[in-house]
Formats: C-alpha cells, sequence, structure tokens
C-alpha cells in the first residue's frame, strides 16, 4: 500500500477514533462512542505501521502534513464547517513539508 493512501486512512482513522471521545466528552454522547473510537484508533497505529520508512519519527512527520489535511477535510464534511482560506493553506504549507520530507529521506 503507497503512502498516498496509507496517510490518509491512518489520519482518517485517527480522527475519527479522537472524534469519538471528543463527542462522548463535549457532545454527551453514549460511552458506547467509545468501543468504535478505540477500535479506531488500533487500526490507526496498524496503518502507521506499514508505512516504509526507516524511522518512526520520519514516518510520524510526514504523516502530520496528512494529518492536517484530512482534519480540515473532517471539519468540511462531517462537522458542516467550511474551512477558511488559512485553513487550506495552513493545509498546504503543511502537506508541502511532508513532501519535502518524504524526498529528502529517499535521498538517504
Amino acid at each position: 500500500m503507497s503512502l498516498l493512501w496509507i496517510y490518509p486512512l491512518a489520519a482518517l482513522a485517527e480522527i475519527a477514533g479522537c472524534f469519538s471521545f471528543w463527542a462522548w466528552w463535549k457532545l454527551a454522547r453514549s460511552p458506547l462512542w467509545l468501543i468504535p473510537g478505540l477500535m479506531s484508533l488500533a487500526l490507526f497505529a496498524w496503518l502507521l505501521s506499514l508505512v516504509d520508512v526507516s524511522q518512526a519519527g520520519r514516518a510520524f512527520a510526514i504523516y502530520g502534513g496528512a494529518y492536517i489535511a484530512v482534519s480540515v477535510i473532517w471539519l468540511w464534511l462531517v462537522e458542516h464547517q467550511l474551512p477558511s482560506r488559512w485553513d487550506i493553506l495552513g493545509s498546504a504549507i503543511c502537506l508541502l513539508g511532508s513532501v519535502i520530507i518524504v524526498l529528502g529521506a529517499r535521498g538517504q
């Protein structure tokens, strides 16, 4: 599975898992929301372990850009809040940073 799929899927799994805790705590949802949330967080960890990067810290740094971009998409599609131009610009800058790290890691 390529980085183009693993990182966004991992981000979606992490965000969904964390959102289950948010919904339980902040939105007064049932504690049962935590069960799929924990499963989603486990899926996130497994997906992130599939990346073909030799150092965990570098894999996590690359992942950071995908997480931010997917979070802004989540904001729009799940929470029905239109991202601001600053959300979009910030996400693009973070994705660019991830691309720089990926390209730099290939040269080592």
